[in-house]
């Protein structure tokens, strides 16, 4: 097992490991040299061969490695992969012709191919560096610390996705995650769920915004106590953009100076404080479970089977305006607790002030706790956060990565793993979590797997195949995690969607929004998008004339720009549509419920869109099938593109405007 072995044994083991797979692939294979390089036939086994000029070219292009000094002539042979994958290509699709470490057989139809290494780029990983690196090494996959000038299959980001030089391969960070997971911005997000289903979203505490709010939290606050007056509340303040514990504090009353104090200079959310919370040892602790959002579309949420716990160094009190400041009694940020004399250092998973969820719900479980309730209670919250976040996160890849565009594929684990790995807990938990996440992105997985079918099917020649063959065979076949445990994460979506679907009614109207947004690589709907979305959805009638519709686009972009930090684009962002079309569902279908208003409505839309979608469609059909083409004396029919951006059909014949659609049955 690697687990718990210090830095330099586990570079020992690997450059053993490294040391002995070179002496097995020497003893192997025959050493061949390329008979369309130089004319010259095939060398014999044991031959020495002639060396030859290499070229002019940088070991850091050769190695891939950017910027690592080059390194002292070894006396042992070392054991160099070849860059080949399973179907001889190059990661970009582009042919080797050269160093192939395949075996041929012009008897054979199949080519056997040893899969290079999946190669990480690692030089921006800042915050999970040490767990990642273990990960590799029990991969056995290469890492570029230092960067490399050829791309790499996977980038490993510490903190932010944005790299201009990125146009390929995988990266563990979706573009806008950093700006989701901000206080105010989830807060805002979960709201809009909450005004759809409350009592799905009945898991997150009463929030408020300040200092927008400000004043709003006052009110019900004094609302609520006038009328139960036993009602004595405790309020936690977080800042939006603080991290690790920054700047959390705990108030009995709105009228706290602090909060009124640090408002401008740093907005925040509050909300109803938990009193009363379960306690271990009689010590407050949290909950870290790491989630994989490997896909947004479509979308895949995974789950890890354990995660860790952090314990407060107090023992816990209800909050009283005398312990309001211990924060050892009532944070279990880790960055906070380790500063605390009472933290305890453990190799334990099951004692200290860091320990393995697994073994909370052994204790749990010991008095009498529905584990399986606890797992189904925690899968749905997750799922139903995801599915709050993922409007909005749609917009910012279409934003940063559009349709046609060349770009990475993005995955992300989350929380990130911000804190090295000092403990033996730690390892457990972050390194499997990585390694496994590594695993499931592996972009040669589905290659290696096609190609262990391939080698289990019969031969297509008729004649006996060759050691050398069979040898080949039998090394493709052998598994390359053979000596991996199980992984770690579980699917939980799409797994359960048929439970979960009814709540994406937001990921449809972001699905509107997007289509409206015209320019790619902008997140803002301008004034004429939102005009053709009213009209092309057949929205405005007597009673909403266009007049009121720019209005209405007006009054709520100008509040919610006023409430955007950066006001360097100007529109409407997306959770402004959002409040426009609750208002536009509110006016069109009324005695219903606020998700069936919506609902409709978009029902309503999409079924519009797809007539207006079909009708192109036909018209394209007709004209190049040799239809009438389209007059082109008069402005109207000149420009069909300027007709389609203002939401008109292009011009068609009658027998082309003919649908199969059937009458809605919204009006």
């Amino acid at each position: 097992m690697l687990r718990g072995r210090p830095e330099r044994e586990l570079a020992a083991w690997w450059e053993a490991e490294a040391v002995a797979a070179a002496k097995a692939h020497a003893a192997k294979e025959q050493v061949r040299v390329d008979p369309g390089a130089a004319g010259e036939p095939e060398r014999k086994a044991g031959e020495e061969q002639p060396k030859e000029p290499t070229p002019a070219q940088p070991r850091a292009a050769e190695e891939g490695d950017a910027r690592a000094p080059p390194r002292p002539p070894s006396t042992l042979p070392m054991y160099q992969a070849k860059p080949v994958s399973a179907q001889g290509l190059y990661p970009h699709g582009k042919s080797r012709s050269k160093n192939r470490s395949c075996k041929r057989s012009s008897d054979r139809s199949e080519e056997y191919c040893s899969p290079r290494p999946v190669t990480v780029d690692s030089s921006k990983a800042r915050t999970s560096l040490d767990a990642l690196k273990i990960s590799i090494r029990q991969l056995k996959w290469k890492e570029f610390p230092f960067g490399r000038r050829l791309p790499c299959d996977i980038y490993w980001h510490g903190v932010s996705f944005h790299d201009s030089d990125i146009f390929s391969g995988l990266v563990n960070k979706f573009p806008g995650m950093t700006e989701m997971v901000r206080k105010i911005t989830l807060s805002r997000a979960v709201r809009i769920m909450q005004n759809l289903f409350p009592e799905e979203y009945n898991f997150y505490p009463r929030s408020w915004i300040l200092p927008d709010e400000f004043q709003l939290f006052v009110a019900q606050v004094r609302m609520v106590k006038d009328g139960d007056p036993s009602w004595k509340p405790t309020f936690i303040v977080k800042p939006d953009s603080g991290c690790q514990g920054d700047g959390i504090y705990l108030i009995k009353d709105p009228s706290d100076i602090r909060l009124a104090g640090t408002l401008q200079s740093r907005p925040a959310v509050v909300q109803e404080y938990v009193c009363k919370p379960l306690l271990i040892d009689k010590l407050k602790f949290d909950i870290r479970l790491y989630v994989l959002l490997k896909s947004l579309e479509p979308l895949e949420i995974y789950i890890a089977k354990d995660g860790l716990s952090r314990f407060c160094t107090e023992p816990y009190q209800e909050p009283h305006p005398r312990n309001l400041h211990h924060i050892f009694m009532h944070l279990t940020n880790y960055s906070l607790n380790i500063h605390s004399g009472n933290f305890v250092h453990s190799d334990s998973t099951s004692t200290g002030s860091k320990r393995t969820f697994s073994s909370i719900l052994c204790r749990l479980s010991s008095k009498g706790v529905d584990i399986k309730k606890v797992w189904s209670d925690i899968i749905s919250l997750v799922i139903k956060t995801v599915i709050a976040l993922t409007p909005e996160l749609r917009v910012f890849y279409q934003s940063d990565i559009p349709a046609g565009r060349p770009g990475p594929t993005c995955f992300q684990l989350s929380p990130g793993v911000f804190e090295n790995v000092p403990s033996l807990v730690d390892e457990e938990v972050k390194v499997a979590v990585i390694r496994d996440t590594l695993r499931l992105m592996d972009p040669f997985k589905k290659k290696r797997e096609s190609q262990s079918q391939q080698l289990g099917k019969p031969l297509a020649s008729k004649e006996e195949p060759s050691e050398s063959d069979l040898a080949s065979a039998s090394a493709g076949s052998a598994h390359p995690e053979a000596h991996l445990p199980s992984i770690c994460l579980k699917q939980v979506f799409p797994k359960y969607a048929k439970q979960f679907n009814y709540l994406r009614l937001v990921d449809r109207m972001a699905n509107l929004f997007i289509r409206f947004l015209g320019i790619k690589g902008t997140m803002k709907l301008g004034p004429t998008g939102f005009r053709t979305f009213i009209r092309n959805c057949k929205l405005s009638s007597s009673s909403l004339s266009m007049a009121a519709v720019d209005i209405l686009y007006i009054d709520i972009t100008r509040r919610w720009n006023s409430m955007t930090v950066d006001q360097r684009d100007s529109g409407m962002c997306l959770q402004a549509f959002v409040e426009a079309f609750f208002y536009l569902a509110q006016r069109k279908f009324k005695m219903l419920p606020l998700h069936e208003q919506v609902a409709s409505l978009i029902d309503l839309c999409e079924y519009h869109l797809s007539l207006l979608d079909e009708k192109r469609l036909v018209c394209g059909r007709s004209a190049t099938s040799g239809g009438r083409p389209p007059h082109s004396g008069t402005p109207q029919e000149a420009t069909p593109a300027a007709q389609l951006a203002e939401g008109h059909p292009p011009p068609c014949t009658n027998s082309a405007l003919k649908l199969s659609h059937s009458r809605h049955a919204l009006s």
